[in-house]
């Protein structure tokens, strides 16, 4: 295996990442795709998104802090 291919073939585990596609937060915290997505709606301007372009990255740990203190109910 050849130097590029050994890092493009590193794969960082999902409890590991500093940030999440909003698919790989769905599948982390067991919501639906869809409610990530209201949740960075109404939570756009928070610390815990982080904009790439257009797309939302979730930071990881601070949306577990915000889950654990902010949402009561799914």
């Amino acid at each position: 295996m050849t130097e590029q291919e050994e890092r493009t073939s590193c794969v960082i585990p999902i409890w590991q990442k500093y940030t999440l596609s909003v698919q790989e937060a769905a599948e982390y915290f067991g919501f639906s795709d869809k409610k990530i997505r209201k949740i960075v709606d109404e939570h756009e301007h928070d610390n815990f998104i982080l904009w790439n372009g257009t797309r939302p990255r979730i930071k990881r740990q601070l949306f577990e802090k915000f889950v654990d203190e902010k949402l009561t109910a799914i």
